[in-house]
């Protein structure tokens, strides 16, 4: 009795202070029906970080965030685009389209912005060419992307360089392709064009060639920091897996 005492005690204080600090009300609803459980996330994601500073925390807090209120970000770009119809704004607007995968969405929101002054801008080029890409537009996200190179010669995108690679990949161009990733390797800041050029080769029967490839992102994931290896997980345990498959 005295434990359940003290965790009510506890469950109504967090919802007082939920009102009081102006924290996403939603934490009133999760500590009501998820006491134990709702508890902790609010401590973990609301209070800890106040006394710590840390990037983990904020991350933690960010996470867990947006999982509490998943459109959060999205509703907050629409109402600031409403307010001030700005290039900026189309473009926060436009990458929570990506991230949602409202792909046809982003590509409207991109190509209505892409006039005028703003007609060669690069960020709304590749932002147009990433949502063909993820509306397997293929030739248009390649035909998008060429125009960006030629409109915009001196300005280097490597999410823009990637994407083309990849273009060219999904259309069965595997010259290109390879040609792409090759170059792409020199100056990415990652392994992911490593290890799709190694699918690549891989796929058109340079199994050795590939291997190699992919035993090269292992070893240096072995020297690299614990960073490095959280961003990439995904390419380092591809490279792994197809490593050890051989």
């Amino acid at each position: 009795m005295p434990f359940f005492i003290l965790s009510l005690i506890v469950q109504l204080g967090l919802v007082v202070h939920v009102l009081k600090t102006g924290r996403n009300m939603s934490w009133i609803f999760i500590l009501l029906f998820f006491p134990l459980i709702g508890t902790l996330a609010y401590l973990i994601v609301e209070l800890l970080p106040e006394f710590s500073n840390s990037r983990a925390a904020y991350k933690a807090r960010h996470n867990l965030s947006r999982r509490v209120n998943p459109d959060r970000e999205l509703r907050q770009a629409t109402q600031q685009l409403a307010v001030a119809d700005t290039v900026k704004n189309a473009l926060a607007l436009a990458e929570q389209y990506l991230q949602k995968e409202r792909y046809a969405e982003a590509r409207e929101l991109y190509a209505r912005y892409l006039k005028g002054i703003h007609a060669d801008d690069p960020q709304l080029m590749v932002g147009l060419a990433r949502s063909q890409f993820g509306l397997g537009e293929f030739d248009a996200a390649a035909a998008t992307l060429e125009s960006f190179k030629e409109k915009n010669p001196d300005f280097r995108s490597a999410e823009g360089h990637l994407l083309y690679a990849r273009t060219q990949d999904e259309l069965g161009k595997t010259e290109s392709a390879i040609h792409e990733y090759e170059a792409l390797r020199r100056y990415y800041p990652g392994p992911e064009p490593t290890c799709r050029l190694a699918a690549v080769l891989k796929r058109s029967g340079q199994a050795q060639q590939a291997c190699e490839l992919f035993q090269k992102i292992v070893d240096e994931s072995r020297i690299a920091g614990h960073h490095y290896n959280n961003v990439n997980k995904q390419w380092v345990a591809m490279a792994l897996r197809e490593s050890q498959a051989v």
